[in-house]
């Protein structure tokens, strides 16, 4: 289950996101010669990344902020801006530039705590934007919980795209973050799982005063959980070049090209 856009448009450029989603690529394209030394790529890590328990000893505590803008791989990477890309202008758009900044860094931060609290004596190192893009879906959830996501779905060998309302999709992927930090073996899974679900929290509290200021359950009311504005609207553009016909021929035959007019 991969989302893939919504139906959401943004009334205004998201800047910010979009100087986010370019840093975190930035800085993954300046590590990439240490993916080839292991031994640079952890030191790098020791200092810059959240490892719990230097955190819960009181030292290192920058790596609260700069892990989120490092990552584990170009996969962990595409899958965190994914994230960003379809849900984080329409936070920016409802909180403006600076506040949705602030909204994004302090998620980031509740998300690294809340790992911290989940697993303090852990030496092993959390990287990765996901927690803060975590904030910015709870944030979406609790303004837009009836936006319409398109999501791809693989069911071995079936590929579809199905347009299902955010509070399903996101409240699945939030199910799925909880089952997942409760699991035996969560710690050496490689997902910072209660990251995920701390972010997510912390988005929907941060984002509340926002909501409540704009009615709180009347607001709900009034847009049925669903954008103000008109939905997107997407369609498959029909190609101009002509169908071919497939036609028999016999073996040896030079095969022929029928155009249809």
């Amino acid at each position: 289950m991969i989302p893939i856009r919504d139906h959401n448009p943004a009334t205004r450029r998201p800047w910010v996101n979009h100087a986010l989603i370019a840093l975190n690529m930035a800085v993954f394209a300046a590590m990439l010669p240490l993916y080839a030394d292991e031994r640079a790529l952890m030191a790098l890590y020791d200092g810059y990344a959240i490892i719990p328990e230097n955190i819960t000893a009181g030292s290192k505590l920058g790596g609260l902020l700069t892990s989120m803008f490092l990552h584990g791989g170009l996969m962990h990477l595409l899958g965190n801006l994914l994230f960003l890309w379809i849900f984080g202008d329409n936070v920016e758009d409802q909180l403006g530039h600076g506040r949705y900044a602030l909204f994004y860094l302090a998620a980031g931060l509740g998300a690294g705590a809340i790992q911290v609290l989940a697993d303090p004596a852990s030496d092993i190192p959390v990287v990765g934007a996901s927690g803060a893009i975590a904030g910015v879906m709870g944030g979406y959830l609790l303004m837009f919980p009836r936006a319409r996501i398109d999501i791809l779905i693989f069911l071995i060998v079936i590929v579809r795209i199905l347009p299902v309302p955010a509070w399903m999709m996101l409240g699945l992927w939030f199910a799925m973050q909880i089952a997942g930090g409760t699991a035996a073996d969560a710690a050496t899974g490689g997902v910072a799982y209660w990251a995920h679900a701390g972010g997510f929290v912390a988005g929907i509290a941060l984002m509340a005063p926002h909501w409540w200021r704009q009615g709180g359950p009347d607001f709900w009311r009034r847009t049925r959980g669903a954008p103000a504005h008109a939905p997107a609207r997407y369609r498959f553009i029909r190609s101009d070049v002509p169908p071919v016909p497939r036609t028999r021929k016999a073996p040896g035959a030079v095969p022929t090209i029928r155009r249809r007019r």
